[in-house]
């Protein structure tokens, strides 16, 4: 009988030695150690770099996209702009010409002209070579139709003789402007003049000026005898 006991308390012995143990107080197993690391880890470098170049080479196409239409609109406004003007100055010409009626008295020394407020000829005596040229071309070309001004600024120097000798002394600025109409198919022609008004009994410092003429013809065609003075 006893060795039957002592048989059975060996057998529970063995059969608790080979018994799975688990932690105090929890009904779940533990995973391998490590397993809870590599599930929570982050993505490797070369996933995040690839990751950032993927990005990087689609905002860069999206920018050449961007530029491209920037240049296509740009071309096409300078087309169309070219288009414009070309449609609306070719249909009036204007021609310009500067002209010195005035006598021995005078020496131009200047003379600035300005069309719409944009400077276009400005000339200076060298030598007596401006005011020995009776006519300046000014300005010759097309135009866009509509009114326009011509401003100019002559300055005249006294060469008075014998009893006219304090002339010499004088500077003579003068100034004007006249606006005038460039008409749709037509050529306008106008004369800018220097010249002495007044009369035999008008003094010299009273006798230099400025008066303009206007012709009118068909483009390029002779101009007609439409005259304006001032």
């Amino acid at each position: 009988m006893a060795r039957i006991f002592a048989i059975l308390v060996l057998l529970s012995g063995v059969s608790l030695a080979q018994a799975p143990s688990s932690p105090s107080g929890s009904g779940t197993t533990q995973p391998p150690n490590g397993q809870e690391q590599k599930k929570n880890a982050p993505a490797s470098p070369s996933n995040a770099d690839d990751a950032y170049k993927v990005k990087l080479n689609d905002l860069q196409g999206r920018v050449n996209e961007l530029k491209e239409k920037i240049f296509r609109t740009k071309t096409r406004l300078a087309i169309l702009k070219e288009s414009i003007l070309s449609t609306s100055i070719a249909g009036a010409e204007a021609q310009l010409i500067h002209r010195n009626e005035m006598g021995a008295s005078f020496n131009l020394e200047k003379i600035i002209y300005s069309l719409d407020g944009t400077p276009i000829k400005t000339k200076l005596d060298k030598d007596g070579d401006l005011a020995d040229q009776r006519e300046i071309q000014i300005f010759d070309g097309p135009i866009v139709p509509g009114n326009h001004t011509i401003s100019v600024v002559m300055i005249y120097r006294g060469n008075g003789f014998g009893i006219f000798s304090y002339l010499r002394g004088y500077v003579f600025t003068l100034r004007s402007s006249h606006t005038f109409h460039a008409e749709e198919g037509k050529r306008v022609q106008v004369k800018i003049i220097g010249y002495e008004k007044g009369g035999m009994t008008t003094d010299l410092r009273d006798k230099p000026d400025i008066r303009f003429e206007r012709t009118l013809a068909e483009a390029k065609q002779s101009p007609s005898d439409e005259v304006d003075s001032k």
